[in-house]
């Protein structure tokens, strides 16, 4: 019997992206065998979303195409390292965990998830969870900074303040940070989450997958509408999110995957080669298909990948 790991350890934008040009193969990665059922639980940085090049059915056999999944995120490639008996990746493009507990309806094309602790059976033996950005809103704040001002002049280029209001005082307002509140309220969600994973798989090794450094400001303009100030409180919202899934790790029995700090240096701001997530104008032709804006790409998901077959090594080391 698998002993319980207790170390200490966003929604789909709608917009239409082009598909890459050039076709990348997915990192090789080296990793122990003797994992035979895994599943993966997640949200929109789990998919890893892209608009083509998705992985789900319209048939519902895996997922909802509309959860927009790629081919190449970081669940398809630790399974493929692996060499999992069984794989099942339920992750669905702006999940929150109550979708874990319920079907996640209401799908862009109309499609439903099934819940995705549904997927789970108490011989599966590892489990990889990404989740609480879309419970805390963060994504809804990142689409809220954009500033879109829908003038003659710039309708697809939003200007960004004073031109356009900061989405830093609409959440601020009143001396009350309401991201830093959501974020506090969605912890005990997501412990919830990794407790209820265990009770239906009680064997499993579960790992807790943070969000990578995708957004770290300032002077990103005209890749991220907004303003230096704005930028700075978002990157801080993602290191506060981040600290939170720390603590909701070693509460809820997980261990910790960081995909943060190894990806420093690689966020939107930085040009189409570095990298690892997408600005509002995505341009990373080298990508076998061009992710949602500030979602990681295919070299995200390599890093993400890494982090994730890195932590399982150092589990069974």
């Amino acid at each position: 019997m698998r002993a319980r790991i207790r170390h200490r350890a966003v929604p789909v934008l709608l917009l239409a992206v082009a598909a890459g040009l050039l076709v990348q193969a997915p990192v090789a990665h080296a990793a122990p065998a003797g994992y035979h059922k895994y599943v993966a639980l997640g949200d929109s940085w789990t998919a890893d979303v892209v608009l083509l090049g998705t992985a789900g059915t319209p048939t519902g056999k895996y997922v909802p195409v509309d959860c927009f999944q790629s081919t190449f995120n970081y669940p398809k490639q630790v399974a493929k390292a692996l060499e999992v008996e069984s794989f099942f990746d339920a992750s669905c493009g702006s999940a929150t965990t109550e979708h874990f507990f319920q079907p996640q309806s209401g799908l862009p094309f109309g499609g439903t998830n099934p819940p995705q602790l549904s997927r789970l059976t108490p011989d599966t033996d590892l489990v990889t969870v990404g989740i609480g950005g879309n419970d805390a809103e963060l994504a809804g704040a990142v689409i809220d900074c954009l500033n879109v001002t829908g003038s003659l002049v710039a309708p697809l280029l939003p200007l960004p303040y004073p031109l356009a209001a900061s989405c830093k005082a609409r959440w601020t307002a009143e001396g009350v940070d309401r991201m830093s509140e959501n974020i506090a309220a969605a912890e005990p969600k997501v412990v919830a989450a990794l407790q209820a994973v265990h009770d239906r798989s009680p064997d499993a090794d579960v790992f807790l997958v943070n969000y990578l450094a995708g957004i770290r400001g300032p002077g990103c303009y005209p890749l991220v509408q907004a303003s230096n100030a704005d930028q700075v409180w978002l990157a801080e919202k993602l290191q506060e999110l981040n600290a939170m899934l720390v603590r909701a790790a070693e509460a809820g029995g997980a261990r910790l995957v960081d995909t943060y700090t190894a990806t420093i240096g690689h966020d939107v701001c930085k040009l189409p080669t570095v990298r690892y997530a997408e600005a509002f104008l995505p341009v990373s032709l080298n990508q076998p298909a061009v992710a949602v804006p500030f979602h990681p790409n295919s070299a995200g998901a390599d890093a993400q990948a890494t982090a994730v077959l890195s932590a399982i090594t150092s589990s069974r080391a």
